[in-house]
């Protein structure tokens, strides 16, 4: 009595179909090229593709940034309401609403 006179074995009698299951596990687990190894890589690309997307919207942002800040209008914006800058004979106020105190706190 053989090891494949069992049902379930039997099969695995023929030496072509136990190649090609050895091929099909050798390809898919333990190559240089396998399966795994490409899964890995395609999440990579797609990690890369999203942070490439995320610069150049940075980038876009910026450049409108560098923009305003070319003209002589956008230059005294930016001074005015970022760094509170003002001409030597004006005074400044800066009027807070109570929503917007409660907004600051919490964004510290």
């Amino acid at each position: 009595m053989s090891i494949f006179d069992n049902k379930y074995l039997k099969p695995f009698k023929n030496i072509y179909l136990l190649v090609l299951i050895v091929f099909v596990v050798w390809m898919l687990f333990f190559d240089a090229h396998s399966w795994l190894f490409h899964h890995e890589m395609n999440s990579n690309k797609d990690k890369l593709n999203q942070q490439k997307e995320h610069y150049k919207n940075e980038m876009a942002k910026d450049d409108k940034a560098i923009k305003e800040l070319s003209t002589e209008d956008g230059l005294e914006r930016t001074a005015r309401e970022t760094y509170y800058m003002k001409k030597s004979n004006e005074d400044i106020y800066i009027i807070e609403y109570e929503d917007s105190l409660v907004k600051q706190k919490q964004d510290e």
